[in-house]
């Protein structure tokens, strides 16, 4: 009497399971990235030419971080708006606040002129680039 034993049927291997999964998984993470760029750029975010804010957002001695073109807006004096890369010329870091004349990076401290983005306090040693914008009416745009 022969007894047939069952044999595993041919299928993949473990490691092509494991790659598959892992690839699965890169491709939803990257859509995901995907959804929020686009939703950021129906949030307004656009080119030059947008408005980043309105002249009454921007307060005298201090200023505005628009996050999403990676700009701050300062009104140094009355009336007198001026923009600067919101990228620390340290490390690269985003700054964080823009209070008593001075923009300041939170990852090191360091302290920029809201008048001319020059250093007030290191450890940056470069200025914040200027950034060219227009103030027509009460909308402030990149040029």
């Amino acid at each position: 009497m022969t007894s047939a034993s069952p044999r595993p049927t041919a299928g993949p291997d473990r490691r092509t399971v494991i790659a598959a999964a892992g690839a699965a998984g890169l491709t939803v993470a990257l859509a995901a990235c995907g959804a929020q760029d686009s939703d950021s750029d129906a949030a307004g975010s656009g080119s030059a030419g947008d408005a980043l804010a309105r002249t009454a957002d921007i307060p005298e001695g201090g200023g505005k971080i628009i996050k999403d073109k990676g700009v701050v807006v300062t009104q140094p004096s009355a009336g007198t708006y001026k923009a600067f890369s919101a990228k620390c010329t340290h490390q690269g870091c985003a700054v964080g606040s823009v209070a008593n004349g001075v923009i300041v990076c939170p990852c090191h401290d360091s302290h920029f002129s809201v008048t001319d983005g020059s250093v007030k306090k290191g450890p940056a040693t470069a200025p914040l680039p200027e950034e060219k914008i227009t103030v027509s009416g009460d909308e402030i745009k990149l040029a």
